[in-house]
């Protein structure tokens, strides 16, 4: 289905496709959990609903939130539905928006204010996908059945319980926030984005397609 996605972001995934040996092994491990989850849910004819956290559900989370939904897409894979949230709302940041673009993907800012409402498209005919800022049980996302991605050591620490969950699994990102305001910052959001989309093509590359 890569014909159907923007030329440039097919492009990206073929490069991030041919990089998945820079992935260790040890994350491979908690990459194919999550493979697992999808094959599960689908294989019982449900849908695969999963929520990737970080603690503001500013950064990380909705760049892997984005990244699984077009790596099921390039894949031909229905049955999975991708949410995001944190343990706290604050605002989808503008840098993480920028990386995305770069690597392709069509965004805009359908409703601005403290914590605006974006739109974030990866093909023509798909649906464009609407983020925001929220905490990880507040609409839309789901309430129950569905796997907790924890994409950051933080959220994994200070959400001990995640209510509703039917699997929880910990795939943490190093923070691009770091590096905000230095001469480092636009390569250190495209090396994040980078390496979550690397890793999202290696998950959802390992779903059985029946």
């Amino acid at each position: 289905m890569t014909d159907r996605i923007f030329p440039e972001l097919a492009a990206f995934l073929a490069e991030v496709h041919a990089e998945t040996n820079l992935i260790s092994t040890e994350r491979k491990d908690a990459l194919d959990q999550l493979a697992a989850f999808i094959d599960e849910r689908r294989n019982n004819g449900g849908i695969a609903k999963l929520i990737f956290i970080c603690t503001h559900n500013s950064r990380r989370s909705h760049t892997a939130q984005l990244w699984a939904q077009t790596a099921a897409h390039h894949y031909g894979i229905d049955g999975i539905d991708t949410y995001s949230g944190g343990t706290e709302a604050t605002a989808f940041n503008p840098r993480a928006m920028a990386a995305l673009q770069r690597a392709g993907f069509r965004v805009e800012t359908v409703t601005p204010g403290d914590n605006p409402l974006v739109s974030v498209r990866y093909a023509t005919e798909a649906d464009p996908m609407e983020c925001f800022s929220k905490v990880y049980d507040q609409p839309p996302n789901p309430r129950k059945d569905f796997c907790a991605v924890m994409t950051c050591s933080e959220a994994d620490q200070h959400c001990p319980i995640v209510f509703g969950v039917t699997e929880r699994i910990v795939i943490s990102y190093d923070d691009p926030k770091a590096f905000d305001g230095t001469l480092e910052e636009e390569a250190r959001y495209d090396e994040r984005c980078r390496q979550i989309a690397r890793e999202m093509v290696w998950a959802l590359g390992r779903v059985r397609i029946d």
